[in-house]
């Protein structure tokens, strides 16, 4: 009989403690420990999801690093170029990918279209959360099938193993990681040692069987995915699904990924028939507008490897309370604070009695650094109720001297707006070092100062 003990583990983080602790030693947090029955002394055989003895082909030994043979990883092109994009070129056999999501994101929508357009790849799409009829009607409702395109509702990982050896699939997807369940533990779906023990399981068989596996994962209130931080750190690549459920948009962004870049994003568009890839984002970023409006600017931003010419819009008014509204959405608040300060210390704008709300256009958050100058002139053109002209965009950071700041990949940045119609672009001037902008059909602008950015457009 194996032996059965409760353990406490910590919500937040998956520290495994002997007794209750108000505060978690590992993460900080508090009263997050919550008991759970933990089965131990489990042979290694019954737990290995083949069943089996361990073969001689697992047994590992000692070996110099210049002995390793590498070779390219092997990888599924899908027919979704953004998702490509975000894993580092397509799929790569025998990893392990987490993607997390608020709920009705779209993240069962996204993989189940992208199995049904892999026609070559036998897919196997396990469900522990809808029906056979639920997939069956969504899968209807995207208009799109495949004949190796197999579905599984099951939550038990010992069962799901062997219906996997019996089709031997060539990707397997898992919605959700959260509801499965380990007959080796006691606990409930959903609890740490649960979710620790299902995805140990996937991984060995992942790099066992040399197969990929996507687990589709939930989220937390505050945007982290739910269960253990070893969670992340167990798979190869953890994808994260965002967007504002009031806009049609989503991005899909790299949070870590062991075969490709952590700075690249997919943007999409929700439609009635599934997910649609956006091939050019800034069309849809940027408002058609006909009249001149104050308060209106357009940043040229990279996201990973993309340029992005985004929308921001500002307002300054007249404050009625004591202390002024400062308000910023898709932009870092504190950021924005900063800039009020420069430009009140360094161009003598008097920002301290007026209420400022700033947004992004599209929905989207932006993290670049270069967006500062398109910010800084967005509220310029509202305080003066002056409308910046037509075809000029911004692409700058703006330092606590108030001087503008070079920022990286400025000649891809000059590109992207000279290919979307614009007919100025204001830089930093150090950034015109070793460039050759004769190059560009569009007018480059090298500004130093704030004020020099005032003057040449108020």
């Amino acid at each position: 009989m194996s032996k059965i003990r409760t353990a406490f583990f910590c919500q937040n983080c998956g520290y495994e403690s002997a007794k209750w602790n108000g505060k978690c030693p590992s993460c900080g947090e508090w009263n997050t420990f919550v008991e759970e029955r933990v089965q131990k002394d489990i042979p290694q055989k019954q737990q290995d999801w083949k069943n089996n003895d361990i073969s001689p082909a697992r047994t590992h030994k000692i070996i110099n690093l210049a002995e390793v043979v590498t070779r390219e990883e092997e990888r599924i092109l899908t027919p979704d170029n953004e998702l490509n994009r975000v894993l580092g070129g397509g799929i790569v056999a025998g990893s392990l990918v987490l993607v997390g999501g608020e709920p009705g994101i779209g993240k069962s929508t996204l993989f189940l279209q992208n199995a049904l357009q892999l026609k070559h790849i036998k897919t196997l799409y396990i469900s522990g959360e809808e029906s056979e009829q639920q997939i069956k009607m969504r899968a209807d409702r995207i208009q799109n099938s495949n004949e190796q395109f197999y579905l599984l509702t099951e939550t038990s990982t010992q069962t799901i193993f062997q219906e996997i050896k019996k089709l031997q699939p060539q990707l397997v997807i898992v919605d959700s990681i959260q509801t499965l369940q380990s007959p080796f533990i006691e606990s409930a779906p959903g609890s740490v040692s649960q979710i620790r023990e299902t995805t140990a399981e996937l991984q060995r068989f992942a790099k066992e069987s040399n197969i990929p596996v996507f687990l589709i994962g939930h989220i937390t209130k505050d945007g982290s995915i739910a269960g253990p931080k070893v969670l992340e750190h167990m798979v190869d690549t953890v994808l994260q699904f965002e967007g504002d459920q009031h806009y049609a948009y989503r991005i899909l962004r790299t949070i870590k990924n062991r075969f490709g870049s952590t700075a690249e994003l997919g943007i999409y568009e929700m439609t009635g028939t599934g997910l649609r890839q956006v091939t050019n984002p800034s069309e849809i970023l940027i408002s058609q507008r006909e009249d001149l409006l104050s308060g209106v600017a357009i940043a040229a931003t990279m996201e990973g490897m993309r340029p992005l010419l985004v929308e921001v819009q500002a307002l300054v008014t007249q404050s009625v309370y004591g202390t002024p509204q400062r308000t910023a959405t898709g932009f870092d608040l504190r950021r924005l604070q900063l800039l009020l300060a420069v430009l009140e210390k360094r161009g003598g704008f008097h920002f301290g009695v007026k209420d400022v709300f700033l947004n992004i256009a599209g929905g989207i958050r932006v993290e670049d650094p270069a967006i500062d100058l398109a910010v800084l002139c967005a509220l310029l053109s509202s305080y003066e109720d002056n409308a910046i002209p037509p075809k000029v965009c911004f692409s700058g950071e703006v330092g606590l001297s108030g001087e503008i700041r070079a920022v990286n990949r400025i000649e891809q940045r000059i590109a992207e707006a000279e290919k979307l119609g614009f007919e100025k672009i204001f830089i930093s001037r150090y950034n015109k070092k070793g460039i050759d902008f004769s190059k560009f059909h569009i007018e480059v602008i090298a500004v130093g100062r704030v004020e020099e950015v005032y003057q040449r457009l108020f």
